[in-house]
C-alpha cells in the first residue's frame, strides 16, 4: 500500500469514525512497557475503540488473579508481548491459563484475534500449538520471508524473544526465518511472532527497563536504538500496512 492509499483510508476512516459507533477492541497489555503502541494508534486512526486490560500492575511481579475480560464480547482482540515465557510457564502460573482459555473462547466464538510476539505464542497455544526455547534468542531487526506468496510486508521486523512457537493444526504459515515460523493465520486470527508495534519510543522503554539479557548476547543497546530510529517511518508504514490487511482480510470487519 502506497502513501497515498493509506492516507485516503485514513481519512475515510475518520469520516466513518464520525457518522459510527466505534469498533470496541480489547488490548491485552501484560504489564506497562507492553503496549500495543503503533498498532494501537493505527487501529485508533482506522476508528477502533480500545479498551485496555493490564495483567499485572507491577512488571517485576508475575502473581495476577485479576478475573479477564469476556473478549467474546468485542470486535476484536489485540494480545500483546511479554518478558516473560509460555515455554516455563510456573512463574505466571496464576494468570497466564486462563488468558489462553480466554484466547481459545474468543476465536472460537468468531472474535478476530492479533497476537504479536508473546501474544502470538498465546493464541498458537490456545488452538493446539506448543512453545518452546529456541537455540539463541532472536534480538533486533531481522529479515522475514513471506511464505508462498503471503501478504505479509516485506521486512526487517523487530525481534525480542527467546522463544518460538508452531504453527497450530488447521491454521496456514504465511512468515519464517532461520529461527522457525514467524506468523500464521486460523480463521480470523493471525499471530506473529515479530514485534509489529515497536516504535523508537517503546525500545528506548525497554532499553531502560533491561539490558542484561542483550549484552549477554553480544547485542548493543546503543546500536539497536539508532536502527530504530532510522526504520521509525518505515517500521509505522509497515505495520499500518499489516494492520490494514489484518482488517480487511484475515477479521473481514
Amino acid at each position: 500500500m502506497n502513501g497515498s492509499q493509506r492516507a485516503f483510508l485514513t481519512r475515510l476512516s475518520a469520516v466513518w469514525q464520525r457518522y459510527s459507533p466505534g469498533v470496541r477492541t480489547l488490548v491485552i497489555e501484560h504489564d506497562e512497557h507492553g503496549p500495543a503502541e503503533s498498532v494501537g494508534d493505527h487501529l485508533e486512526e482506522r476508528g477502533f475503540e480500545l479498551e485496555v486490560f493490564l495483567v499485572l500492575e507491577d512488571p517485576d511481579d508475575p502473581v495476577s488473579h485479576k478475573p479477564f475480560p469476556d473478549a467474546a464480547g468485542y470486535d476484536a482482540l489485540v494480545v500483546t508481548g511479554s518478558p516473560w515465557s509460555l515455554a516455563d510457564p510456573a512463574p505466571i502460573g496464576s494468570w497466564i491459563h486462563r488468558e489462553v482459555d480466554m484466547v481459545r473462547a474468543a476465536h472460537d466464538a468468531g472474535t478476530p484475534v492479533l497476537g504479536m510476539c508473546f501474544g502470538g505464542q498465546v493464541l498458537s497455544t490456545a488452538l493446539g500449538g506448543t512453545v518452546t526455547r529456541i537455540d539463541s534468542p532472536e534480538f533486533g531487526w531481522r529479515t522475514v520471508e513471506a511464505v508462498a506468496g503471503a501478504p505479509i510486508p516485506s521486512g526487517p521486523w523487530f525481534q525480542w524473544h527467546f522463544d518460538a512457537f508452531t504453527v497450530p493444526d488447521g491454521a496456514v504459515e504465511l512468515a519464517r526465518n532461520d529461527f522457525g515460523p514467524q506468523a500464521f493465520r486460523i480463521g480470523r486470527s493471525l499471530g506473529t511472532q515479530f514485534h509489529p508495534e515497536v516504535t523508537p519510543r517503546l525500545i528506548n522503554d525497554w532499553l531502560d527497563y533491561g539490558t542484561d539479557e542483550l549484552a549477554a548476547n553480544g547485542v548493543s543497546p546503543q546500536a539497536m536504538l539508532a536502527e530504530t530510529i532510522e526504520r521509525a517511518d518505515a517500521a509505522r508504514g509497515r505495520a499500518a500496512d499489516l494492520v490494514d490487511w489484518f482488517l480487511a482480510d484475515v477479521a473481514q470487519l
